[in-house]
């Protein structure tokens, strides 16, 4: 029994299926009907779903496209140039100058540094006085054998500003190794003949005339003018400057 019922299920399947398949044909197409390929895919939309336009992809791609901002332009740039150099001012032409104050072997320094110039008769002198000053000496050595010794070492070490004190007092047989118009100048100088070996020394001040000098330059031109500013630096305490010309 169950057997036929089988039977009987796949014949109606079969039925079932021969109805779908041919079942327009034999009943006459429907000319109002047309197949789903038919239809236009464009217009169909899902409920819900946002509308899609229907331009092409390519419009739509061209449409879109935003063209790349373009590039900044530079601002130029201001490259300064380096400044002209400061001309150095020069000596007047034919200047008149005083280059001092001098004594002992700075004295005899600058006498032969302005011998270089071969001034002439532009070149003179004049003497400047003071009641009281300072000196640098060597304290006094009583033993003859001992002066003539520390005379010597002077000589050796290129020392020529000097001299024996003969007078009475305190000061006889000291050594004088020069005379300054300022402390200051004095002890420079000591400082001086200290490196060279030369102890000891001393710095006074002494109520004695002092005598100093001055050169007077006339006439002097920029060349003259030049070469006396760089002597005038070797020797400290000295000045160097213009004056009127007489």
């Amino acid at each position: 029994m169950m057997r036929w019922f089988v039977v009987l299920l796949v014949l109606a399947n079969v039925l079932f299926f021969a109805l779908m398949q041919w079942g327009g044909r034999l009943g006459g197409e429907d000319r109002n009907v047309q197949p789903l390929a038919a239809l236009n895919p464009e217009k169909i939309r899902l409920i819900g779903a946002p509308a899609v336009s229907a331009a092409p992809v390519a419009s739509v791609a061209v449409a879109s496209v935003v063209p790349p901002p373009a590039p900044p332009v530079a601002a130029p740039v201001v490259i300064a140039s380096a400044p002209s150099p400061v001309p150095v001012a020069r000596v007047a032409e034919n200047s008149c100058m005083e280059w001092g104050e001098f004594s002992g072997s700075d004295l005899s320094r600058a006498e032969k540094a302005l011998a270089q110039l071969k001034l002439g008769d532009k070149l003179a002198q004049r003497t400047v006085e003071y009641a009281h000053g300072y000196w640098v000496y060597i304290p006094p050595l009583k033993k003859h054998a001992n002066r003539v010794k520390k005379i010597q070492q002077l000589k050796e070490l290129g020392v020529e500003d000097y001299f024996v004190v003969q007078e009475s007092g305190q000061w006889l047989n000291a050594i004088s190794l020069g005379v300054f118009k300022t402390e200051e100048a004095a002890k420079n100088y000591q400082a001086e003949l200290n490196k060279k070996g030369i102890k000891p020394t001393r710095v006074g001040e002494r109520a004695i005339k002092l005598k100093f000098t001055v050169f007077v330059l006339k006439h002097v031109d920029a060349a003259g003018a030049t070469q006396l500013a760089a002597w005038q630096k070797d020797y400290a305490g000295s000045e160097l400057k213009t004056v009127a010309c007489e």
